[in-house]
């Protein structure tokens, strides 16, 4: 008994995907609800499972193909007839036995292997692929120690010290490198060129649209992190204790904000037609770091949460980030985003707006600069640089200072987190 397999719903207005790459080949044992291909999407890397146990059938696109949601994409062999499911990787090597009873069925079996069987035996996660193309590897010589043979962070790595240990095989693959592409070029000088994922295209087309829509303007300020790094450095050990997740910058940040959007309701809505939509709640998207990209995942009505609520949701949503386990719908929505550049040594930035949102909030690395103190005394306080790039279509400049100095004033006065002032 065959078992179709079909994409999936991918979430609010999202019709296609691009197979990243099949975790299973033809003739493979598999589990129920185990991964058999990673689907890419204009958001994350979807992994999809399997209905049923059996054997790996069909594969009806190869690796790179752009599929429809709700499109047939692989058969899978019931369990019980696993016996008639595992002959088909049999003929494959025969493939002049031309007196089979279905010529078609054995011509479309074989199609799709090369994505997956030549070349690269190995399947690749996200977080794997780019350690490979990093370290500039074939991941087809080296051996996975992983899963039905996967290669793990530890194989590449590995294979990455020995290429530096012995220069002289690591120059093999460049002869394949440089044939790849057959572009003119001066001699010994090694090319490649590499697909764009589905996810860096959408952000590509993303930022390049904001440009192109909004009126953007960027206000700064800056903010002295004295009273909360005080804060965190006297409570962070009990927050720890208490809530199991450490107390960082960004709840202190996220509180701000929503503290902010409420004075300031214009900075979180946006604009539809020739209407402007105003949100009487927070739905502060995240800016985190992803192998593909930047996503941006959403703390839902962040003015109800606590400290460690916020903590736990931003936490929860880079470790899932990094593994590609986000899910679609908690990239949906958000009505302000705030971005940490400072995590990667950004001293400023001009932050590009998430469309159709109205503001960004960015934020920087703190350094000890000398400040002059209201009794003309200098000192060396660690300060922070904070940019607010906005749509000057529906806020005003008066309205951004405003907000930039609502954060400022909470962060260097917590208090005002507690008391709502």
């Amino acid at each position: 008994m065959s078992i179709e397999v079909k994409v999936p719903v991918l979430g609010e207005s999202i019709s296609e995907a691009t197979i990243g790459e099949w975790l299973k080949k033809p003739g493979d044992a598999v589990a129920a609800d185990e991964a058999i291909a990673s689907l890419e999407t204009d958001k994350v890397a979807v992994e999809v499972p399997a209905p049923s146990a059996g054997v790996m059938g069909q594969q009806m696109y190869a690796a790179g193909d752009t599929v429809q949601v709700g499109a047939l994409l692989a058969m899978i062999e019931a369990a019980g007839s696993a016996a008639a499911a595992s002959p088909p990787a049999t003929p494959a090597p025969a493939p002049a036995a031309a007196p089979a009873p279905a010529p078609a069925a054995a011509k479309a079996d074989p199609a799709p292997a090369p994505s997956v069987s030549s070349g690269e035996p190995v399947s690749l996660s996200p977080a794997v692929r780019r350690l490979v193309l990093e370290h500039g590897l074939d991941p087809t010589g080296i051996r996975g120690t992983g899963k039905d043979g996967r290669l793990t962070k530890e194989d590449v790595l590995a294979a990455a010290e020995s290429a530096k240990a012995a220069p002289a095989p690591a120059a093999a693959p460049a002869p394949v490198a440089a044939s790849a592409p057959a572009v003119s070029g001066a001699a010994g000088r090694d090319t490649e060129r590499v697909r764009m994922t589905r996810i860096r295209q959408t952000i590509a087309k993303r930022l390049k649209s904001a440009q192109d829509t909004a009126a953007m303007l960027t206000t700064f300020n800056d903010v002295d992190m004295t009273a909360v790094i005080e804060a965190r450095n006297k409570y962070k050990d009990l927050f720890e204790k208490k809530h199991g997740i450490r107390l960082g910058f960004m709840g202190f940040f996220a509180k701000a904000a929503c503290l902010a959007l409420k004075d300031v309701p214009s900075v979180n809505a946006q604009i539809e037609g020739d209407e402007i939509v105003y949100h009487n709640y927070a739905d502060i998207s995240v800016a985190v770091s992803a192998p593909n990209g930047l996503v941006v995942p959403v703390i839902r009505n962040a003015e109800t949460l606590s400290f460690a609520g916020i903590e736990k949701t931003i936490a929860d949503f880079g470790k899932r980030a990094k593994d590609g386990t986000l899910k679609m719908d908690e990239m949906m929505g958000g009505t302000f985003t705030i971005s940490n550049g400072g995590v990667f040594g950004s001293l400023m930035s001009t932050p590009i707006i998430n469309p159709p949102q109205s503001a960004v909030l960015g934020l920087h690395r703190i350094d000890q600069r000398p400040v002059v103190m209201p009794n003309g005394e200098i000192k060396a306080r660690p300060m922070m640089y904070l940019a607010l790039s906005y749509d000057h279509r529906l806020i005003d400049g008066r309205e951004a200072v405003t907000f930039l100095v609502r954060i400022k004033e909470a962060i260097e006065d917590p208090t005002r987190l507690l008391i709502d002032l």
